[in-house]
């Protein structure tokens, strides 16, 4: 599972049920694994705010998932790895037109 950034309790809930459902939990399953109530699971899947770390730690553990700390990259961070991704995919896309030109002796126009 690649890295994903939480930005919002959204993002939080929306991954936790991911990573449930992918493991094929209930919320019932998921929340008993934890040791906390499936009522408290279903309002963290919603997104609903102020749930203690504790319980999210717990729950996280019981997903196989790792919280991750780090500090955010800085506006001049963010606009070179932008401008790092368009130059990556304008090279993708120049190779794949060479690839697709016709080449050999036959491939020359009268």
């Amino acid at each position: 599972m690649p890295d994903i950034t939480i930005g919002d309790w959204s993002k939080l809930g929306s991954t936790i049920r991911a990573r449930r459902q992918r493991l094929a939990l209930s919320q019932t399953e998921a929340a008993d694994r934890a040791n906390v109530s499936r009522s408290w699971l279903a309002r963290v899947e919603a997104g609903h705010r102020g749930a203690e770390l504790e319980q999210v730690m717990r729950l996280l553990d019981a997903l196989g998932l790792t919280m991750v700390v780090r500090e955010s990259p800085s506006d001049a961070d963010r606009d070179e790895q932008i401008g790092r991704e368009i130059t990556d995919r304008h090279r993708e896309r120049s190779a794949s037109r060479r690839r697709a030109w016709p080449t050999g002796p036959d491939s020359r126009r009268p």
